[in-house]
């Protein structure tokens, strides 16, 4: 594994610890309807590799469609911050732009996921 980044929302009520399963490489954009929306690029963390270091009360869920990725942001600055992810439910995906000293325009470029065509819809 790699080391451990810090992640923070917006207005810094949420802190997290990540280790992520693979460093940056696992860097990707999805097409669904929702991470389109999003806009965001993740990264993935096993689940065991994230902590709660500050806000766990300030982190709020959303989920939608099967109801199995389930996301989370921060209430008050509406920051996502990761996610457990649909496709591999072990992992989390984690905001990459939220992850201290790392610039999501230095990852470029990055590959796209179909998540309009998601094997669990079909």
């Amino acid at each position: 594994m790699s080391h451990a980044y810090t992640l923070t929302c917006h207005c810094g009520a949420v802190a997290l610890s990540v280790q992520l399963s693979d460093g940056l490489s696992t860097a990707r954009r999805c097409d669904c309807s929702f991470c389109r929306r999003r806009g965001a690029m993740a990264v993935s963390a096993p689940l065991d590799g994230l902590k709660v270091l500050r806000g766990e009360d300030a982190l709020t869920l959303y989920q939608f469609g099967t109801g199995t990725a389930k996301h989370y942001f921060c209430k008050h600055c509406g920051n996502y911050t990761h996610h457990q992810r649909r496709s591999n439910p072990n992992e989390y995906g984690v905001n990459a732009g939220c992850l201290e000293g790392v610039n999501p325009r230095d990852l470029d470029p990055v590959p796209w996921v179909d998540g309009i065509h998601h094997p669990s819809d079909r």
